[in-house]
């Protein structure tokens, strides 16, 4: 919460052990306030598929989701935090790294990193098929699960790139670790 208000702020995010690594803008009112020894839940949804049932009311989705807890610690030293963002820039597109510019001291005194300890967890999934009631099974509509995929993509290239310049193979093939 800052000023009373709940806040939630869309990130990206790497764990690393029993850590979950946030970034941003030291400006970030929301960041600022997290640095403050409050406890942050941080929670994470994947939709695997809108399951379809022969009522509305039974209509769901198969997902997996986690919410976690913890008490964030800014990281102040530079070397501690140029090494967590190359972590998080390594598992966001594994094999990235070498091919960048290496960032420069502004960048990483520009860039607020959070470490929060998993102190507390808990998760859900859901999968299978629609529960309908008994009698809706003789309705005549299909039901069923809709599976979605969460995929990359053809690589889209930047209208500025140098002449010539292909995706490399870190990119072409992306597959997350």
């Amino acid at each position: 919460m800052v000023d009373g208000t709940p806040r939630v702020v869309p990130t990206l995010y790497a764990r690393r052990d029993d850590h979950v690594l946030i970034h941003g803008s030291p400006a970030a009112a929301s960041l600022r306030h997290l640095q403050g020894g409050t406890e942050v839940c941080i929670a994470v949804t994947l939709i695997d598929g809108l399951v379809l049932a022969r009522s509305a009311f039974h209509h769901s989705a198969n997902y997996r989701s986690v919410i976690l807890y913890g008490v964030p610690r800014r990281i102040d030293d530079l070397a501690e935090r140029r090494e967590a963002l190359d972590y998080l820039t390594d598992r966001l597109v594994p094999g990235r790294l070498p091919y960048l510019r290496p960032m420069t001291e502004r960048e990483v005194r520009a860039t607020t990193v959070l470490e929060v300890p998993i102190d507390e967890a808990s998760a859900k999934v859901r999968t299978g098929p629609p529960g309908d009631d008994e009698e809706d099974y003789t309705f005549p509509v299909w039901a069923g699960v809709l599976p979605l995929r969460l995929e990359p993509g053809e690589p889209i290239p930047d209208p500025r790139n140098l002449d010539g310049l292909q995706p490399p193979d870190h990119v072409r093939g992306w597959k997350r670790k």
